[in-house]
């Protein structure tokens, strides 16, 4: 059998990192999954603190804001390996009840968005059957968060590029100070993950049928209120579980058969999120 292939998008700490140890632990000597992340330093320290046994694990630098970035790391991948069988889109820019969305909203859209839809057409392209592509993004990323009035803003949406010019406009208001009375929520993240989740739906329903018809999984994955410190700065996360225990649930659908009602959809704890 071909060995197989997972890559993990910001990997260095929280569940980025939790998702690779699980995924070294379920692979086998054979495989290798890949830790990336923007810092060097950071990726070979987080590579080296990882216990052993399992998948080999292997460093890369992926900063996800970087134009080019994914693209130059997947054609890597395809000369080393031919294909790839896992990809976790987890990269996140975190923010702060104290941060002033203006200003940084361009950046969380960058990486949180731009990123996403990036390593989406970098990726994809290159899953091999039987693979998942699995971005992480929460249950605010449905359209129940957002007012009815920006519901088409998302909904329906036919290509990445479609997505993007959304997020752009949402990104632009923000920045301008327009976006408050044009309906938008204040909490930057909640249209924020309504894009990622829309960019997967849109990609999702180009590929559908080949997807399926391979085994192949795309989706987004919530997975739920973890005890990190950056969730702590909004609540009180103190009997939440760790990045450890939440990416349990996450991995299982690395490793259970594809369920078509699942394809394209947002998933928590095994269970779809409605979109509307």
């Amino acid at each position: 059998m071909t060995p197989k292939v997972a890559l993990v998008t910001g990997a260095t700490q929280g569940l980025g990192l939790a998702l690779v140890e699980g995924l070294a632990q379920r692979l086998s000597t054979e495989d290798t999954v890949y830790l990336t992340g923007r810092d060097a330093e950071r990726v070979a320290q987080a590579v080296d603190a990882l216990p052993g046994g399992g998948a080999r694990v292997r460093g890369e630098v992926l900063d996800v804001a970087d134009p080019h970035g994914s693209t130059r790391l997947a054609e890597r991948l395809a000369d080393r390996h031919g294909g790839v069988d896992v990809v976790f889109g987890n990269a996140v820019m975190r923010v702060g009840p104290d941060d002033d969305p203006r200003a940084i909203v361009e950046e969380y859209a960058e990486v949180n968005n731009f990123g996403t839809t990036r390593l989406l057409r970098a990726f994809t392209p290159l899953l091999r059957d039987g693979g998942r592509f699995l971005v992480v993004a929460s249950s605010f990323g449905t359209l129940r968060h957002l007012a009815p009035a920006l519901h088409d803003r998302f909904d329906g949406l036919s290509s990445l590029d479609e997505v993007d010019k959304q997020v752009a406009a949402w990104r632009d208001a923000v920045k301008d100070g327009t976006a408050r009375a044009g309906d938008w929520p204040g909490f930057v993240n909640i249209p924020s993950k309504i894009g990622q989740v829309a960019a997967v739906r849109a990609l999702a329903a180009q590929r559908r049928d080949g997807d399926l018809a391979r085994g192949i999984l795309l989706a987004a994955v919530c997975p739920g209120m973890m005890n990190t410190p950056t969730s702590a700065m909004w609540w009180d996360v103190s009997d939440a579980p760790s990045p450890a225990q939440a990416a349990e649930a996450v991995l299982e659908l690395v490793s259970r058969p594809v369920d078509p009602g699942q394809y394209g959809e947002l998933i928590r704890h095994g269970a779809v999120l409605p979109w509307k």
